[in-house]
């Protein structure tokens, strides 16, 4: 099992690029990398301001209808980027999912829909009462930051990676 999970390590800490040419080359290239740069910011704007909303709902009780219309939302924006990441991922690496490069991203953003999945669920089955549906926002929550935090360290190592490389490439 850890040859297996080794496999997976980040490639940074292989010690190998993030990106072959090639996989630079297209990703520069597709108009999917703007689309993932414009989406992300917009889905933590969202992501903010339904923060607020849930949590004046759980700490007040007032607001309800704003926090569960904004947890909607979030969800939409969230399954948008995660639709639009899979084709950059097919096009940049040749696969929709779990490239080597970003698996463990890809891993954890499962987790992320399945939260916000769960949450519309149970919110249109009418399962559990509100309180506890908004408990279910905020796990789906709290993993999204995590994963935010996953993709925002793979650029800066991307980032790093490129700026080594004109560094190196330097007289």
């Amino acid at each position: 099992m850890s040859a297996v999970l080794g496999a997976y390590r980040p490639q940074a800490a292989q010690g190998k690029p993030l990106y072959t040419a090639d996989q630079r080359a297209r990703r520069d290239a597709t108009r999917w990398t703007l689309v993932q740069g414009v989406l992300a910011p917009i889905q933590f704007l969202v992501f903010l301001v339904s923060l607020a909303l849930v949590a004046r709902f759980v700490i007040t009780g007032r607001g309800q209808d704003a926090a569960t219309i904004s947890i909607i939302v979030k969800t939409g924006v969230l399954y948008t980027i995660m639709i639009t990441g899979a084709i950059w991922e097919k096009v940049v690496f040749g696969r929709y999912l779990f490239a080597e490069a970003f698996f463990w991203e890809d891993a954890f953003s499962m987790i992320v829909l399945a939260l916000h999945s769960a949450y519309i669920f149970v919110l249109v089955e009418g399962a559990l009462d509100p309180r506890a549906q908004m408990a279910i926002a905020l796990a789906a929550y709290a993993t999204y930051v995590f994963n935010a935090g996953q993709f925002v360290l793979k650029l800066r190592a991307a980032r790093l990676q490129s700026a080594g490389r004109l560094v190196e490439a330097a007289p």
